[in-house]
């Protein structure tokens, strides 16, 4: 995700906005971009084995966008894809192979390709985080939904079990004030909403990870995001894969225990 795209949003959205009012928003936009930036480097990779025990690994692999991938954390241990392999392991007694398709500033439109790559060879079970750059490129909530349905389908359809995190509450980014910060709020959890439907009606499993850790993204932001202010900090990402792990441990347990 890009935090400078964002003020794109805003501007588009609070468009009939003239005078004082719109140029409080535009100064807004044009501080928020300095103080978030860019990312200096891609997330990082560890993609492997993880996991004690005998036996054939379970693969698990992980699409969608920055979150996804993990950006903003310093050491390959703490990927969200990681964390989640580790504990999966740990859950279903078997060795895990996390296999990360994610892919930095991907959007649901850029969901098909990640998704041709997973069903060439298709793991067990698979995560699914995507929405916050549909927010930030403004693209139509209903079209990204069933953007994200249709590949959730397609992954299903391979046999693959599916957890999809839907998009995050980007109302809790601090750099963007308001309002433009109420704007961000509203749409990201409209998307969520939207997303929420289209997974389950494609036969997936969707966690909301705006409504479930909003609050403590915003009690904690010190704590929970990066340098960059924008991406989550290792501490944002094991908030976030704590609500993440069980749903995967039960998709996995119905998907792979039968075999």
């Amino acid at each position: 995700m890009r935090g400078f795209r964002l003020l794109a949003l805003v501007a588009g959205a609070l468009g009939g906005l003239t005078g004082v009012a719109y140029g409080l928003v535009s100064e807004q936009s044009r501080r928020a971009r300095v103080v978030i930036g860019v990312p200096d480097a891609p997330p990082l990779r560890a993609d492997g084995v993880y996991g004690d025990g005998d036996g054939t690994p379970v693969r698990f692999a992980v699409l969608g966008d920055s979150m996804a991938a993990g950006l903003g954390v310093d050491d390959p241990a703490e990927l969200p894809g990681v964390v989640l392999a580790t504990g999966l392991a740990d859950e279903v007694g078997v060795p895990v192979r996390l296999e990360t398709y994610a892919i930095s500033g991907s959007t649901s439109r850029d969901l098909a390709a990640q998704v041709d790559r997973v069903v060439a060879d298709p793991p067990d079970v698979a995560l699914v985080i995507i929405g916050g750059n549909d927010v930030t490129t403004r693209l139509s909530i209903a079209g990204s939904a069933v953007l994200l349905g249709a590949q959730v389908r397609r992954l299903r359809a391979a046999g693959v079990g599916v957890v999809v995190g839907t998009c995050p509450d980007l109302g809790t980014v601090r750099p963007i004030p308001e309002p433009a910060r109420s704007v961000a709020r509203e749409w990201s959890r409209r998307l969520a909403r939207a997303q929420r439907v289209e997974v389950e009606r494609a036969g997936g499993v969707p966690v909301a990870l705006g409504d479930l850790l909003a609050a403590e993204f915003r009690a904690r932001h010190v704590d929970y995001f990066s340098r960059d202010r924008f991406h989550p900090s290792a501490a944002g990402y094991e908030a976030a894969t704590s609500i993440l792990l069980a749903p995967l441990c039960g998709v996995l347990r119905h998907e792979w225990w039968p075999r």
